[in-house]
Protein backbone atom coordinates (compact mmCIF):
# COMPACT_ATOMS: atom_id res chain seq x y z
CA UNK A 1 0.00 0.00 0.00
CA UNK A 2 1.03 3.83 -0.46
CA UNK A 3 2.36 5.61 2.34
CA UNK A 4 0.64 8.83 2.59
CA UNK A 5 1.23 12.38 4.46
CA UNK A 6 -0.85 13.68 7.31
CA UNK A 7 -2.21 16.02 5.64
CA UNK A 8 -3.58 13.63 2.76
CA UNK A 9 -5.38 11.52 5.62
CA UNK A 10 -7.04 13.75 7.05
CA UNK A 11 -9.44 14.22 4.34
CA UNK A 12 -10.58 10.23 3.34
CA UNK A 13 -13.82 11.50 2.68
CA UNK A 14 -11.90 12.73 -0.63
CA UNK A 15 -10.54 9.16 -1.34
CA UNK A 16 -13.42 6.50 -2.29
CA UNK A 17 -11.50 3.62 -3.69
CA UNK A 18 -9.26 1.38 -1.74
CA UNK A 19 -6.06 2.52 -4.43
CA UNK A 20 -6.48 5.61 -3.36
CA UNK A 21 -7.16 5.40 0.66
CA UNK A 22 -3.07 5.43 2.43
CA UNK A 23 -2.46 3.35 5.28
CA UNK A 24 -2.51 3.58 8.65
CA UNK A 25 -4.80 6.04 8.73
CA UNK A 26 -3.54 9.85 10.38
CA UNK A 27 -6.23 9.18 13.08
CA UNK A 28 -7.66 5.81 13.80
CA UNK A 29 -10.33 7.71 16.12
CA UNK A 30 -12.08 6.81 19.77
CA UNK A 31 -13.21 3.17 19.77
CA UNK A 32 -16.29 1.75 21.15
CA UNK A 33 -14.83 -0.39 24.04
CA UNK A 34 -18.37 -1.87 25.66
CA UNK A 35 -18.20 -5.14 23.99
CA UNK A 36 -16.12 -7.23 21.05
CA UNK A 37 -18.79 -6.78 18.79
CA UNK A 38 -19.35 -3.03 19.04
CA UNK A 39 -15.73 -2.87 18.40
CA UNK A 40 -15.61 -4.49 15.46
CA UNK A 41 -18.34 -2.50 14.44
CA UNK A 42 -17.03 0.48 15.60
CA UNK A 43 -14.44 0.01 12.89
CA UNK A 44 -16.64 -1.30 10.17
CA UNK A 45 -18.70 2.03 10.13
CA UNK A 46 -14.90 3.85 9.77
CA UNK A 47 -14.73 2.20 6.46
CA UNK A 48 -18.42 1.78 4.84
CA UNK A 49 -17.70 2.53 1.74
CA UNK A 50 -15.15 0.14 1.45
CA UNK A 51 -16.80 -2.36 2.71
CA UNK A 52 -20.39 -1.49 0.13
CA UNK A 53 -17.64 -1.79 -2.89
CA UNK A 54 -16.54 -5.16 -1.97
CA UNK A 55 -19.88 -6.42 -1.22
CA UNK A 56 -21.11 -4.82 -4.57
CA UNK A 57 -18.39 -6.61 -6.50
CA UNK A 58 -18.99 -9.70 -4.38
CA UNK A 59 -22.01 -9.92 -5.58
CA UNK A 60 -21.72 -9.37 -9.23
CA UNK A 61 -19.03 -11.81 -8.51
CA UNK A 62 -21.02 -14.88 -7.11
CA UNK A 63 -24.59 -14.05 -9.15
CA UNK A 64 -22.35 -13.50 -12.63
CA UNK A 65 -21.65 -17.98 -10.86
CA UNK A 66 -25.27 -18.22 -10.44
CA UNK A 67 -26.41 -17.66 -13.65
CA UNK A 68 -24.01 -19.45 -15.28
CA UNK A 69 -26.42 -22.75 -15.17
CA UNK A 70 -29.25 -21.16 -15.43
CA UNK A 71 -27.71 -19.54 -18.97
CA UNK A 72 -26.16 -22.78 -20.21
CA UNK A 73 -29.71 -24.71 -19.55
CA UNK A 74 -31.21 -22.38 -21.38
CA UNK A 75 -28.67 -22.87 -24.28
CA UNK A 76 -29.23 -26.37 -24.08
CA UNK A 77 -33.12 -26.31 -24.05
CA UNK A 78 -33.91 -23.88 -27.06
CA UNK A 79 -30.56 -23.91 -28.82
CA UNK A 80 -29.86 -27.59 -28.91
CA UNK A 81 -32.72 -29.74 -27.87
CA UNK A 82 -34.62 -27.05 -30.07
CA UNK A 83 -32.69 -26.73 -32.92
CA UNK A 84 -32.45 -22.58 -33.01
CA UNK A 85 -29.03 -21.67 -33.66
CA UNK A 86 -30.59 -17.84 -33.41
CA UNK A 87 -31.11 -18.89 -29.83
CA UNK A 88 -27.83 -20.65 -29.03
CA UNK A 89 -25.75 -17.74 -30.02
CA UNK A 90 -27.96 -15.98 -27.67
CA UNK A 91 -27.54 -17.57 -25.33
CA UNK A 92 -23.62 -18.50 -25.77
CA UNK A 93 -22.83 -14.66 -25.84
CA UNK A 94 -24.57 -14.11 -22.56
CA UNK A 95 -22.44 -16.84 -21.18
CA UNK A 96 -19.57 -15.15 -22.50
CA UNK A 97 -20.97 -11.42 -21.06
CA UNK A 98 -22.00 -13.75 -17.55
CA UNK A 99 -17.93 -14.72 -17.70
CA UNK A 100 -16.45 -10.86 -18.65
CA UNK A 101 -18.55 -10.35 -15.14
CA UNK A 102 -17.81 -12.37 -13.10
CA UNK A 103 -13.71 -11.62 -14.00
CA UNK A 104 -13.54 -8.32 -13.62
CA UNK A 105 -15.82 -8.55 -10.24
CA UNK A 106 -13.60 -11.32 -9.16
CA UNK A 107 -10.54 -9.10 -9.50
CA UNK A 108 -12.22 -6.33 -7.71
CA UNK A 109 -14.30 -7.87 -4.89
CA UNK A 110 -10.56 -9.59 -4.43
CA UNK A 111 -8.83 -5.87 -4.01
CA UNK A 112 -11.59 -4.76 -1.96
CA UNK A 113 -11.58 -7.66 0.48
CA UNK A 114 -8.06 -7.76 1.02
CA UNK A 115 -7.74 -3.52 1.47
CA UNK A 116 -11.22 -4.18 3.88
CA UNK A 117 -8.90 -6.70 5.83
CA UNK A 118 -5.75 -4.12 5.78
CA UNK A 119 -7.42 -1.22 6.62
CA UNK A 120 -9.35 -2.89 10.14
CA UNK A 121 -6.70 -4.43 11.07
CA UNK A 122 -4.04 -1.32 10.45
CA UNK A 123 -6.48 0.63 12.66
CA UNK A 124 -7.41 -1.58 15.31
CA UNK A 125 -3.66 -1.76 15.38
CA UNK A 126 -3.06 1.72 15.96
CA UNK A 127 -5.91 2.13 18.20
CA UNK A 128 -4.25 -0.63 20.69
CA UNK A 129 -0.54 0.95 20.31
CA UNK A 130 -1.88 4.31 20.87
CA UNK A 131 -3.67 3.78 23.81
CA UNK A 132 -0.53 1.76 25.11
CA UNK A 133 1.71 4.40 24.01
CA UNK A 134 -0.75 6.60 26.25
CA UNK A 135 -1.15 5.04 29.40
CA UNK A 136 2.58 4.06 29.83
CA UNK A 137 2.93 2.57 33.27
CA UNK A 138 -0.17 1.78 33.42
CA UNK A 139 -0.06 -0.90 30.70
CA UNK A 140 3.38 -2.13 32.38
CA UNK A 141 1.88 -2.43 35.88
CA UNK A 142 -1.24 -4.76 34.09
CA UNK A 143 0.10 -6.69 30.85
CA UNK A 144 3.31 -7.78 29.50
CA UNK A 145 5.34 -6.81 26.64
CA UNK A 146 5.07 -9.72 25.17
CA UNK A 147 0.76 -9.76 25.32
CA UNK A 148 0.49 -5.95 24.00
CA UNK A 149 2.82 -7.08 21.09
CA UNK A 150 0.95 -10.08 20.60
CA UNK A 151 -2.07 -7.87 20.71
CA UNK A 152 -1.14 -5.72 17.99
CA UNK A 153 0.84 -8.29 15.55
CA UNK A 154 -1.54 -11.24 15.97
CA UNK A 155 -5.28 -10.16 17.48
CA UNK A 156 -5.39 -7.00 15.19
CA UNK A 157 -5.20 -9.14 12.28
CA UNK A 158 -7.54 -12.10 12.89
CA UNK A 159 -10.14 -9.22 13.90
CA UNK A 160 -9.55 -7.56 10.61
CA UNK A 161 -10.78 -11.00 8.82
CA UNK A 162 -14.04 -10.30 9.71
CA UNK A 163 -14.12 -7.81 7.20
CA UNK A 164 -12.66 -9.80 4.00
CA UNK A 165 -15.07 -11.90 4.56
CA UNK A 166 -18.37 -9.65 3.70
CA UNK A 167 -17.44 -9.04 0.11
CA UNK A 168 -18.00 -13.47 -0.25
CA UNK A 169 -20.72 -13.33 2.18
CA UNK A 170 -22.66 -10.41 0.72
CA UNK A 171 -22.66 -12.14 -2.66
CA UNK A 172 -23.60 -15.76 -1.07
CA UNK A 173 -26.67 -14.43 0.22
CA UNK A 174 -27.54 -12.79 -2.89
CA UNK A 175 -26.58 -15.25 -5.05
CA UNK A 176 -28.48 -18.25 -2.75
CA UNK A 177 -31.89 -16.51 -2.79
CA UNK A 178 -31.28 -15.99 -6.72
CA UNK A 179 -30.40 -19.74 -7.13
CA UNK A 180 -33.14 -20.62 -4.93
CA UNK A 181 -35.86 -18.38 -7.01
CA UNK A 182 -34.74 -19.61 -10.21
CA UNK A 183 -35.55 -23.31 -8.63
CA UNK A 184 -38.50 -22.25 -7.44
CA UNK A 185 -39.41 -21.12 -10.97
CA UNK A 186 -38.52 -24.29 -12.03
CA UNK A 187 -39.47 -26.60 -9.41
CA UNK A 188 -41.51 -25.57 -6.07
CA UNK A 189 -40.49 -28.63 -4.32
CA UNK A 190 -36.65 -28.30 -5.09
CA UNK A 191 -36.79 -24.48 -4.44
CA UNK A 192 -38.05 -24.96 -1.01
CA UNK A 193 -34.96 -27.59 -0.05
CA UNK A 194 -32.57 -25.24 -0.91
CA UNK A 195 -34.31 -22.03 0.65
CA UNK A 196 -35.23 -24.05 4.07
CA UNK A 197 -32.20 -26.35 3.52
CA UNK A 198 -29.01 -23.50 3.56
CA UNK A 199 -30.25 -22.26 6.56
CA UNK A 200 -30.62 -25.27 8.43
CA UNK A 201 -27.16 -26.77 7.30
CA UNK A 202 -25.85 -22.78 8.62
CA UNK A 203 -27.32 -23.50 12.32
CA UNK A 204 -26.17 -27.17 12.48
CA UNK A 205 -22.61 -25.56 11.56
CA UNK A 206 -22.90 -23.20 14.22
CA UNK A 207 -23.37 -25.53 16.50
CA UNK A 208 -20.01 -26.22 16.92
CA UNK A 209 -18.89 -22.16 16.77
CA UNK A 210 -19.28 -21.63 20.63
CA UNK A 211 -17.04 -24.42 22.17
CA UNK A 212 -14.24 -23.44 19.58
CA UNK A 213 -14.37 -19.67 20.71
CA UNK A 214 -13.88 -20.88 23.97
CA UNK A 215 -10.88 -23.21 23.24
CA UNK A 216 -9.68 -20.67 20.82
CA UNK A 217 -9.84 -17.54 23.62
CA UNK A 218 -7.75 -20.70 26.01
CA UNK A 219 -5.30 -21.08 23.07
CA UNK A 220 -5.12 -17.05 22.88
CA UNK A 221 -4.38 -16.96 26.96
CA UNK A 222 -1.28 -19.21 26.50
CA UNK A 223 0.52 -17.92 23.42
CA UNK A 224 0.14 -14.79 25.02
CA UNK A 225 1.71 -16.01 27.84
CA UNK A 226 3.94 -17.96 25.82
CA UNK A 227 5.05 -14.47 23.90
CA UNK A 228 5.62 -12.62 27.19
CA UNK A 229 7.98 -15.11 28.35
CA UNK A 230 9.91 -15.48 25.25
CA UNK A 231 10.31 -11.35 24.89
CA UNK A 232 11.15 -11.13 28.21
CA UNK A 233 13.32 -13.77 28.62
CA UNK A 234 15.18 -12.39 25.22
CA UNK A 235 15.64 -9.04 26.63
CA UNK A 236 17.07 -10.40 29.65
CA UNK A 237 19.79 -13.17 27.91
CA UNK A 238 22.59 -11.16 28.80
CA UNK A 239 22.03 -11.14 32.34
CA UNK A 240 20.68 -14.61 32.25
CA UNK A 241 23.95 -16.11 30.78
CA UNK A 242 26.19 -13.72 32.95
CA UNK A 243 24.18 -15.62 36.16
CA UNK A 244 23.79 -19.06 34.19
CA UNK A 245 20.24 -19.25 34.94
CA UNK A 246 19.58 -19.73 31.22
CA UNK A 247 18.38 -23.60 31.90
CA UNK A 248 16.00 -22.13 34.52
CA UNK A 249 14.28 -19.80 31.47
CA UNK A 250 14.33 -22.49 29.60
CA UNK A 251 12.27 -25.15 31.26
CA UNK A 252 9.92 -22.49 31.96
CA UNK A 253 9.49 -22.04 28.16
CA UNK A 254 9.25 -25.50 27.71
CA UNK A 255 6.83 -26.00 30.45
CA UNK A 256 5.01 -22.96 28.76
CA UNK A 257 5.22 -24.32 24.99
CA UNK A 258 3.63 -27.47 26.23
CA UNK A 259 0.95 -25.65 27.45
CA UNK A 260 0.43 -24.20 24.01
CA UNK A 261 0.76 -27.40 22.68
CA UNK A 262 -2.33 -29.06 24.60
CA UNK A 263 -4.56 -25.71 24.22
CA UNK A 264 -4.15 -26.47 20.63
CA UNK A 265 -4.55 -29.79 20.70
CA UNK A 266 -8.38 -28.80 22.37
CA UNK A 267 -8.94 -26.19 20.12
CA UNK A 268 -8.19 -28.85 17.20
CA UNK A 269 -11.22 -31.04 17.85
CA UNK A 270 -14.11 -28.41 17.38
CA UNK A 271 -11.62 -26.74 14.66
CA UNK A 272 -11.47 -29.86 12.75
CA UNK A 273 -15.17 -31.04 13.37
CA UNK A 274 -16.25 -27.24 11.40
CA UNK A 275 -13.49 -27.54 8.67
CA UNK A 276 -15.00 -31.32 7.88
CA UNK A 277 -18.56 -29.66 7.99
CA UNK A 278 -17.66 -27.19 5.37
CA UNK A 279 -16.79 -29.82 2.99
CA UNK A 280 -19.28 -32.75 4.22
CA UNK A 281 -22.70 -30.94 4.75
CA UNK A 282 -22.05 -28.64 1.41
CA UNK A 283 -21.75 -31.79 -0.87
CA UNK A 284 -24.27 -33.51 1.40
CA UNK A 285 -26.40 -31.11 0.17
CA UNK A 286 -25.05 -30.99 -3.46
CA UNK A 287 -26.18 -35.02 -3.49
CA UNK A 288 -29.54 -35.07 -2.55
CA UNK A 289 -30.02 -31.77 -4.50
CA UNK A 290 -29.15 -33.66 -7.80
CA UNK A 291 -30.46 -36.98 -6.95
CA UNK A 292 -33.95 -35.34 -6.72
CA UNK A 293 -33.12 -33.35 -9.68
CA UNK A 294 -32.18 -36.19 -11.31
CA UNK A 295 -35.49 -38.29 -10.24
CA UNK A 296 -37.72 -34.94 -11.81
CA UNK A 297 -36.25 -35.13 -14.91
CA UNK A 298 -37.09 -38.78 -15.54
CA UNK A 299 -40.34 -38.52 -14.44
CA UNK A 300 -40.29 -35.37 -17.38
CA UNK A 301 -41.62 -32.56 -14.19
CA UNK A 302 -38.31 -30.75 -15.76
CA UNK A 303 -36.68 -30.94 -19.16
CA UNK A 304 -33.26 -32.06 -19.97
CA UNK A 305 -31.76 -28.62 -20.00
CA UNK A 306 -33.54 -27.94 -16.72
CA UNK A 307 -31.34 -31.05 -15.73
CA UNK A 308 -28.38 -29.33 -16.88
CA UNK A 309 -29.12 -26.78 -14.72
CA UNK A 310 -29.92 -28.26 -11.64
CA UNK A 311 -26.22 -30.08 -11.69
CA UNK A 312 -24.96 -26.48 -12.09
CA UNK A 313 -26.58 -25.59 -9.35
CA UNK A 314 -25.76 -28.04 -7.31
CA UNK A 315 -21.98 -28.23 -7.59
CA UNK A 316 -22.59 -23.99 -7.63
CA UNK A 317 -23.83 -23.96 -3.77
CA UNK A 318 -21.24 -25.87 -2.40
CA UNK A 319 -19.38 -21.95 -2.59
CA UNK A 320 -22.13 -19.95 -0.62
CA UNK A 321 -23.02 -23.18 1.80
CA UNK A 322 -18.70 -23.19 2.66
CA UNK A 323 -19.07 -19.28 2.17
CA UNK A 324 -21.44 -18.91 5.05
CA UNK A 325 -19.01 -21.91 7.12
CA UNK A 326 -15.99 -19.78 6.58
CA UNK A 327 -17.54 -16.71 7.79
CA UNK A 328 -18.86 -18.20 11.41
CA UNK A 329 -15.06 -19.11 11.73
CA UNK A 330 -13.56 -15.84 10.62
CA UNK A 331 -15.84 -14.02 12.84
CA UNK A 332 -15.22 -16.24 15.67
CA UNK A 333 -11.65 -15.32 15.94
CA UNK A 334 -12.36 -11.57 15.22
CA UNK A 335 -14.90 -12.04 18.33
CA UNK A 336 -11.58 -13.49 20.42
CA UNK A 337 -9.24 -11.20 19.04
CA UNK A 338 -11.40 -8.17 19.83
CA UNK A 339 -11.48 -9.01 23.77
CA UNK A 340 -8.11 -9.51 23.88
CA UNK A 341 -7.58 -5.95 22.40
CA UNK A 342 -10.49 -4.66 24.72
CA UNK A 343 -8.24 -6.18 28.01
CA UNK A 344 -5.39 -3.62 26.47
CA UNK A 345 -8.32 -0.51 25.74
CA UNK A 346 -9.35 -1.20 29.50
CA UNK A 347 -5.96 -0.33 30.96
CA UNK A 348 -6.83 3.29 32.10
CA UNK A 349 -4.28 5.66 31.75
CA UNK A 350 -2.34 7.12 35.42
CA UNK A 351 -2.86 10.70 33.10
CA UNK A 352 -5.63 12.43 31.99
CA UNK A 353 -5.33 15.46 30.49
CA UNK A 354 -8.09 18.52 31.33
CA UNK A 355 -11.10 19.26 29.23
CA UNK A 356 -10.07 22.75 29.31
CA UNK A 357 -6.21 23.55 29.12
CA UNK A 358 -5.09 26.63 31.10
CA UNK A 359 -2.89 29.13 28.87
CA UNK A 360 0.80 28.22 28.49
CA UNK A 361 3.09 29.66 31.26
CA UNK A 362 6.01 31.63 30.46
CA UNK A 363 9.27 30.23 29.04
CA UNK A 364 11.82 29.89 32.03
CA UNK A 365 9.14 29.56 34.82
CA UNK A 366 9.92 27.91 37.81
CA UNK A 367 9.15 23.91 38.22
CA UNK A 368 7.60 22.94 41.62
CA UNK A 369 6.64 20.12 43.11
CA UNK A 370 4.47 20.91 46.63
CA UNK A 371 4.13 16.87 47.51
CA UNK A 372 8.07 16.80 48.82
CA UNK A 373 8.80 20.65 49.12
CA UNK A 374 11.18 20.87 45.45
CA UNK A 375 11.63 24.13 43.67
CA UNK A 376 13.38 24.06 40.65
CA UNK A 377 15.54 27.17 39.70
CA UNK A 378 15.01 28.38 36.21
CA UNK A 379 18.61 28.20 34.05
CA UNK A 380 20.39 26.06 36.60
CA UNK A 381 21.58 22.09 37.03
CA UNK A 382 20.51 21.03 40.04
CA UNK A 383 21.02 17.47 41.13
CA UNK A 384 18.20 15.31 43.33
CA UNK A 385 20.19 12.71 45.70
CA UNK A 386 17.89 10.26 47.46
CA UNK A 387 18.72 8.39 50.57
CA UNK A 388 15.71 5.77 48.86
CA UNK A 389 16.75 5.51 44.63
CA UNK A 390 13.55 4.86 44.01
CA UNK A 391 12.11 8.47 45.79
CA UNK A 392 14.22 9.96 43.12
CA UNK A 393 13.07 8.17 40.20
CA UNK A 394 8.96 9.10 41.62
CA UNK A 395 9.97 12.43 41.82
CA UNK A 396 11.41 12.35 37.94
CA UNK A 397 8.16 11.08 37.05
CA UNK A 398 5.94 13.69 38.84
CA UNK A 399 8.28 16.54 37.37
CA UNK A 400 7.44 15.09 34.04
CA UNK A 401 3.90 14.26 34.65
CA UNK A 402 3.89 10.37 34.95
CA UNK A 403 2.98 9.64 37.85
CA UNK A 404 -0.63 10.11 39.44
CA UNK A 405 0.49 13.04 41.45
CA UNK A 406 -1.14 16.27 40.00
CA UNK A 407 0.35 18.87 42.06
CA UNK A 408 3.56 19.70 40.18
CA UNK A 409 3.57 23.28 39.20
CA UNK A 410 5.25 25.25 35.95
CA UNK A 411 5.17 29.11 37.03
CA UNK A 412 1.55 29.23 38.87
CA UNK A 413 -0.48 26.22 36.79
CA UNK A 414 -0.33 22.95 37.16
CA UNK A 415 1.17 20.39 34.74
CA UNK A 416 -2.41 18.44 35.07
CA UNK A 417 -4.23 22.12 33.91
CA UNK A 418 -2.23 21.97 30.78
CA UNK A 419 -2.32 19.85 27.56
CA UNK A 420 -0.35 16.74 27.59
CA UNK A 421 1.83 17.54 24.32
CA UNK A 422 2.92 21.32 25.92
CA UNK A 423 4.56 19.22 29.07
CA UNK A 424 6.19 16.74 26.89
CA UNK A 425 7.66 19.26 24.65
CA UNK A 426 9.11 21.01 27.52
CA UNK A 427 9.64 18.69 29.97
CA UNK A 428 11.79 15.87 28.80
CA UNK A 429 12.09 12.80 31.28
CA UNK A 430 15.59 10.09 30.27
CA UNK A 431 14.61 7.18 32.72
CA UNK A 432 17.07 4.90 34.29
CA UNK A 433 16.53 2.22 31.64
CA UNK A 434 17.48 3.77 28.11
CA UNK A 435 15.44 1.97 25.21
CA UNK A 436 15.98 1.76 21.74
CA UNK A 437 14.79 1.24 18.94
CA UNK A 438 14.80 -0.52 15.67
CA UNK A 439 16.00 1.78 13.13
CA UNK A 440 18.92 3.87 11.76
CA UNK A 441 21.24 5.53 14.33
CA UNK A 442 20.18 9.18 12.79
CA UNK A 443 16.49 8.23 13.41
CA UNK A 444 17.29 7.13 17.16
CA UNK A 445 18.71 10.10 18.02
CA UNK A 446 17.16 12.79 16.06
CA UNK A 447 12.97 10.86 16.16
CA UNK A 448 12.05 14.39 15.53
CA UNK A 449 13.39 14.90 12.19
CA UNK A 450 15.18 18.03 13.14
CA UNK A 451 18.81 18.44 14.39
CA UNK A 452 21.78 18.99 11.49
CA UNK A 453 24.54 16.32 11.79
CA UNK A 454 26.49 18.76 13.17
CA UNK A 455 24.03 18.85 16.37
CA UNK A 456 23.82 15.26 16.31
CA UNK A 457 27.68 15.02 16.41
CA UNK A 458 27.81 17.69 19.23
CA UNK A 459 25.20 15.75 21.56
CA UNK A 460 27.22 12.62 20.99
CA UNK A 461 30.04 14.91 21.82
CA UNK A 462 28.87 15.86 25.19
CA UNK A 463 27.60 12.21 26.04
CA UNK A 464 30.87 10.87 25.35
CA UNK A 465 29.59 8.88 22.94
CA UNK A 466 31.79 9.42 19.73
CA UNK A 467 33.62 6.18 20.15
CA UNK A 468 30.11 4.44 19.78
CA UNK A 469 29.63 6.49 16.24
CA UNK A 470 33.46 5.32 15.00
CA UNK A 471 33.18 1.80 15.84
CA UNK A 472 30.00 1.80 13.37
CA UNK A 473 30.57 1.04 9.79
CA UNK A 474 27.75 3.29 8.41
CA UNK A 475 28.34 6.16 10.68
CA UNK A 476 24.70 7.72 11.20
CA UNK A 477 23.24 5.57 8.80
CA UNK A 478 24.11 2.01 11.06
CA UNK A 479 20.90 0.04 11.50
CA UNK A 480 20.41 -0.39 14.96
CA UNK A 481 18.69 -3.84 16.65
CA UNK A 482 16.16 -4.16 18.55
CA UNK A 483 16.45 -2.71 22.19
CA UNK A 484 19.87 -1.80 20.90
CA UNK A 485 21.16 -5.41 22.07
CA UNK A 486 24.35 -4.82 20.07
CA UNK A 487 25.64 -2.18 22.13
CA UNK A 488 27.00 -2.64 25.75
CA UNK A 489 24.80 -1.08 28.37
CA UNK A 490 26.99 1.99 28.66
CA UNK A 491 26.94 2.79 24.97
CA UNK A 492 23.53 2.33 24.80
CA UNK A 493 23.42 4.52 28.18
CA UNK A 494 25.57 7.12 26.51
CA UNK A 495 23.23 7.23 23.12
CA UNK A 496 20.03 7.91 25.21
CA UNK A 497 21.91 11.14 26.81
CA UNK A 498 22.56 12.03 23.41
CA UNK A 499 19.24 11.64 22.53
CA UNK A 500 17.72 13.43 25.44
CA UNK A 501 20.35 16.30 24.74
CA UNK A 502 18.93 16.54 21.40
CA UNK A 503 15.40 17.32 22.67
CA UNK A 504 16.41 20.68 23.29
CA UNK A 505 14.01 20.65 26.08
CA UNK A 506 13.24 23.80 28.41
CA UNK A 507 13.73 21.42 31.36
CA UNK A 508 15.43 18.18 31.15
CA UNK A 509 15.62 15.28 33.69
CA UNK A 510 17.71 13.02 33.97
CA UNK A 511 17.87 9.81 36.02
CA UNK A 512 21.04 8.20 37.32
CA UNK A 513 22.43 9.16 32.92
CA UNK A 514 26.18 7.63 34.26
CA UNK A 515 25.45 4.67 35.96
CA UNK A 516 27.04 2.04 33.50
CA UNK A 517 30.17 4.38 32.45
CA UNK A 518 33.54 4.52 33.80
CA UNK A 519 34.77 7.09 36.42
CA UNK A 520 36.71 8.98 33.70
CA UNK A 521 34.00 9.19 31.18
CA UNK A 522 31.38 10.01 33.94
CA UNK A 523 33.80 12.65 34.69
CA UNK A 524 33.71 14.15 31.31
CA UNK A 525 30.07 13.87 30.63
CA UNK A 526 29.66 15.82 33.80
CA UNK A 527 31.60 18.66 32.56
CA UNK A 528 30.55 19.13 29.17
CA UNK A 529 26.74 18.15 30.13
CA UNK A 530 27.15 21.28 32.12
CA UNK A 531 28.67 23.35 29.60
CA UNK A 532 25.97 22.26 27.07
CA UNK A 533 23.01 22.71 29.36
CA UNK A 534 24.27 26.03 30.07
CA UNK A 535 21.51 29.31 31.14
CA UNK A 536 18.47 25.57 30.59
CA UNK A 537 16.81 24.00 33.39
CA UNK A 538 18.42 20.40 34.27
CA UNK A 539 17.73 18.33 36.54
CA UNK A 540 19.66 15.07 37.76
CA UNK A 541 18.74 12.42 39.56
CA UNK A 542 22.53 10.93 40.99
CA UNK A 543 24.16 9.70 44.01
CA UNK A 544 27.78 10.09 41.87
CA UNK A 545 30.45 12.77 43.37
CA UNK A 546 31.66 13.01 40.07
CA UNK A 547 28.34 14.36 38.85
CA UNK A 548 27.71 16.27 41.69
CA UNK A 549 30.62 18.47 41.93
CA UNK A 550 29.58 19.80 38.74
CA UNK A 551 26.26 21.07 39.87
CA UNK A 552 24.85 24.83 40.64
CA UNK A 553 22.48 23.25 43.43
CA UNK A 554 21.85 19.86 45.10
CA UNK A 555 19.28 18.78 46.88
CA UNK A 556 19.04 16.14 49.58
CA UNK A 557 15.49 14.29 49.34
CA UNK A 558 14.62 11.98 52.12
CA UNK A 559 11.31 9.89 52.68
CA UNK A 560 9.97 11.65 49.61
CA UNK A 561 10.57 15.30 50.98
CA UNK A 562 13.54 17.68 50.63
CA UNK A 563 15.47 17.74 53.62
CA UNK A 564 18.73 20.03 52.79
CA UNK A 565 20.29 22.09 49.70
CA UNK A 566 23.36 23.95 48.96
CA UNK A 567 26.16 22.76 46.80
CA UNK A 568 27.94 19.67 46.80
CA UNK A 569 30.98 20.62 48.80
CA UNK A 570 28.81 22.22 51.20
CA UNK A 571 26.34 19.23 51.87
CA UNK A 572 29.54 17.32 51.89
CA UNK A 573 30.44 18.76 55.13
CA UNK A 574 27.27 20.01 57.09
CA UNK A 575 24.98 16.75 56.53
CA UNK A 576 26.47 13.68 57.53
CA UNK A 577 23.42 11.33 55.92
CA UNK A 578 24.17 12.96 52.65
CA UNK A 579 28.20 12.75 52.68
CA UNK A 580 26.74 8.62 53.74
CA UNK A 581 24.35 8.48 50.92
CA UNK A 582 26.94 9.74 48.11
CA UNK A 583 30.30 8.49 49.41
CA UNK A 584 28.59 4.61 50.33
CA UNK A 585 30.26 4.99 53.98
CA UNK A 586 34.18 5.96 52.03
CA UNK A 587 36.35 8.71 52.93
CA UNK A 588 36.71 10.79 50.01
Amino acid sequence: MDQGTPATLARPRRLPGPGRIRLPVGDPGVPDTRSPARLLLWVGRHQIATLLGGMLFGILWMVAQALMPFTIGRAIEEGIVGRDNRALAGWAGLLLGLGMIQAAGGIMRHRFAVFNWLQASFRLAQVVSHHSARSGQAVRGRLSTGEVVATVANDAMRAGGAFDITARLSGAVVAYVVVAVILLSSSAVLGLVVLLGVPVLVLLVGTVIKPLQERQREQRDEVGKLTALGADTASGLRVLRGIGGEHAFFHRYHSQSQDVREAGVRVALPQSTLDAAQVFVPGLFVVFVTWLGARFAVSGRIGVGELVAFYGYAAFLVIPLRTAAEAVDKVTRALVGARRMLDVLAVEPHVVESDAPAAKPPVGATLRDPLSGLVVESGLLTCLVSVQPEDATDLADRLGWFGDDEGVLLGDVRLADLRLDTVRGRIVVSEADPVLFSGTLRSELDPWGRASDVAVLEALSVANAEDVLEALPAGLDTQVDERGRSFSGGQRQRLVLARALLSDAEVLVLVEPTSAVDAHTEARIARRLHEARSGRTTVIATTSPLVLDHADRVILVRNGRVVAEGSHRELLRDDAGYRDTVTRGEDL
